[in-house]
């Protein structure tokens, strides 16, 4: 929700209540007749319920709902919103008796000051319920729209994905170099032709589900790299690294493969040792992700239009992590290097 809206919302709260408390003056000094009944009641408006009823409010606002209502701890919400509508009370009234005479605040006596100070703390604490019914709704409100563009953005990017996923010339390079080592070593081509087949039931079924286990996405990945290093004779043309327990964990899926495609489109020459490095360490509830890959100073374009960029996956990425991911993207020395952060969903 826009702040400016928020800003509203807070505006009218307070109106209605200063409203709401005229009325109950008016009420009570029998139409504003003057006299000290009237002063002792604005006296008491102004500090003795005003200022315990702000108190509870925001503070129930920024601190008890994210805190105890948001994690469905209702009863500690509700203990300490009773507690903090007491001691606001008694500051307020500590302030009336610094600020003003008290035998003029309370001429009732001791009894009636008991009676004040209850009726006061009830009513912060039904400023308290109003503070959380108010962020309850900003909240849910937030949730909802989010989860709209989410839905949105999730939209936009499986049809790029499902581009991406389905490039022909990945598809028709890997069945060419396969149909060339048909001749050479039909074992491997046949290992390297399953490679492929597992590649492409990935795409067409496992992508479709919401969530994959990190060690498939692991697996598509390794295979992936196999296959385009039929291209190259060099062994160390690309060095992948995973660290960590990976079986218990689950990922959206296709959520690192993206920048490892972007990262063989853009190398420059095969030939080079170490030209693509990958890495994929994980530790507690926590995936640190490095992609990096050489290319040549005279290529600018390190996107190609047909792949998915990289400015489409990071912001695929913070509408499935929101505050909970880190992207660095670093291009120097003729090196394009990734790192991302973020935490495991379980």
């Amino acid at each position: 929700m826009k702040k400016s809206v928020i800003f509203v919302i807070h505006i009218g709260f307070w109106i209605s209540y200063f409203l709401l408390l005229f009325i109950i003056i008016g009420a009570t000094t029998q139409g504003f007749s003057s006299g000290p009944n009237f002063v002792h009641i604005i006296k008491l408006g102004i500090i003795f319920v005003i200022f315990p009823s702000f108190i509870v409010f925001y503070t129930s606002y920024f601190f008890l709902f994210p805190k105890y209502i948001q994690t469905r701890k209702i009863g500690l919400a509700f203990f300490y919103g009773i507690i903090i509508s007491v001691i606001s009370t008694f500051i307020a009234s500590l302030l009336i008796s610094l600020l003003f005479e008290t035998k003029m605040m309370f001429k009732g006596g001791y009894s009636s000051y008991i009676a004040e100070t209850a009726s006061i703390c009830l009513i912060g604490f039904a400023a308290g319920i109003m503070s959380i019914i108010i962020k309850g709704f900003i909240t849910w409100y937030d949730e909802i729209k989010l989860k709209e563009e989410l839905n949105f953005k999730n939209h936009q990017i499986e049809l790029a994905l499902a581009k991406s996923q389905l490039d022909p010339h990945f598809l028709f390079n890997t069945i060419n170099n396969i149909d060339v080592l048909i001749l050479k070593s039909p074992k491997l081509a046949s290992e390297y032709l399953n490679k492929l087949s597992d590649i492409l039931r990935f795409m067409l079924f496992e992508t479709k589900t919401e969530k994959i286990a990190l060690s498939k996405e692991i697996e598509y990945i390794e295979k992936y790299i196999a296959l385009q290093k039929i291209r190259t004779s060099n062994e160390h043309f690309v060095n992948f690294i995973v660290n960590g327990e990976t079986s218990s964990q689950t990922i959206p899926s296709m959520l690192l493969i993206p920048f490892i495609e972007n990262a063989f489109k853009h190398v420059s020459n095969k030939k080079t040792e170490n030209a693509i490095t990958i890495s994929l360490f994980v530790e507690d509830k926590k995936i640190v992700f490095e992609c990096e890959n050489k290319y040549n100073e005279n290529n600018k374009t390190l996107l190609e239009s047909n792949g998915l960029g990289n400015d489409l996956i990071a912001k695929r990425i913070e509408l499935l992590y929101p505050k909970k991911h880190n992207l660095a993207i670093t291009n120097q020395k003729n090196t394009y290097k990734i790192t991302q952060l973020y935490t495991i969903h379980t």
